[in-house]
């Protein structure tokens, strides 16, 4: 072989991180040998994957056609030595969306960790956006995103149902009415989710759907931080049905019924389409799929108690 897998695994953290240094550290070696082994591997073929734009380096086209190939020998080689070291799972990098990270995910990374002891999980907890970049420069195996979106480069597949819900404080006004029109909900200061996250993208949608401006006077990125001013009466907020089933159950927050509105959405799995799909990440799915079992909706869960 005129190439090594030292150089290919430079190549690729190179090719994510855009900086030399960074990609040094992340593989725990010099800058100086990552400069080397990334010259070599460009002199030897007489091909740059890289333009140099200043201490940054950005894919050329060679490079961006080498990267999934690069990713997908790098994966292959993690079972490889998993299954030398004793049969142990290559880690699994998951970027899950906040209602599913927070409510879903980390009860699943429980589940395949006890069934799969010596594995590794790596779960980041993020809003749409982030999850689908992160993917596109190939930093995740795996995406449980709960927003719309489409790329040619991503395999979307179905997992389930959900719905976002319009709540208040049971001192709120139309706490008392149990349900709204949407001139009623034009009059209301909202607390909503960040732009770029799955659930703000539907409430957005399903407001302008109905003629509704909304008056959005707070955003935050955690589901709890809403949760939290909503109950102090600053407004009403609108959030997964699972994110608020303990807060309904106790009464701290009140479900709003708003007809108008389509708040219905479809949490998904989401792949590199170049990406191999390692035993690991197979196996990561499937206890999805296994925890959701029958369910097709999230309302059908049966989720442990959440003080």
């Amino acid at each position: 072989m005129k190439i090594t897998l030292r150089q290919i695994e430079v190549f690729a953290a190179i090719a994510r991180l855009e900086n030399v240094s960074r990609a040094a550290a992340q593989l725990n070696m010099s800058q100086s040998a990552a400069s080397t082994a990334l010259l070599e591997l460009e002199r030897h073929f007489d091909c740059p994957l890289f333009d140099r734009i200043g201490k940054s380096l950005r894919l050329n086209g060679s490079g961006r056609g080498l990267l999934p190939q690069a990713e997908d020998i790098l994966a292959r080689a993690g079972e490889v030595e998993g299954y030398l070291a004793g049969g142990r799972l290559a880690p699994v990098a998951v970027g899950a969306t906040l209602t599913i990270g927070n409510y879903l995910a980390t009860l699943v990374v429980v589940e395949y960790l006890q069934k799969n002891p010596g594995s590794r999980v790596d779960l980041s907890v993020c809003n749409t956006q982030q999850v689908i970049e992160r993917l596109r420069r190939f930093e995740l195996d795996l995406g449980l995103i709960e927003g719309e979106a489409s790329d040619s480069d991503l395999i979307f597949e179905p997992w389930l149902d959900d719905e976002l819900v319009v709540f208040c404080a049971p001192s709120h006004p139309l706490a008392a009415a149990g349900s709204a029109r949407s001139t009623a909900l034009a009059a209301q200061k909202w607390i909503v989710r960040e732009p770029g996250s799955g659930t703000r993208a539907l409430f957005d949608r399903a407001v302008r759907a109905v003629g509704v401006d909304p008056d959005v006077c707070l955003q935050l990125e955690h589901t709890e931080a809403i949760k939290r001013a909503v109950e102090s009466g600053l407004g009403i907020g609108c959030l997964s049905r699972l994110s608020l089933r303990e807060a309904l159950r106790r009464g701290s927050l009140v479900e709003i019924k708003t007809p108008e509105l389509a708040l219905r959405r479809r949490f998904q799995f989401v792949r590199q389409r170049q990406r191999h799909v390692s035993t690991a990440t197979q196996m990561f799915i499937d206890e999805c799929l296994r925890f959701s079992a029958r369910a097709t909706d999230t309302s059908e869960l049966a989720l442990p108690f959440i003080p």
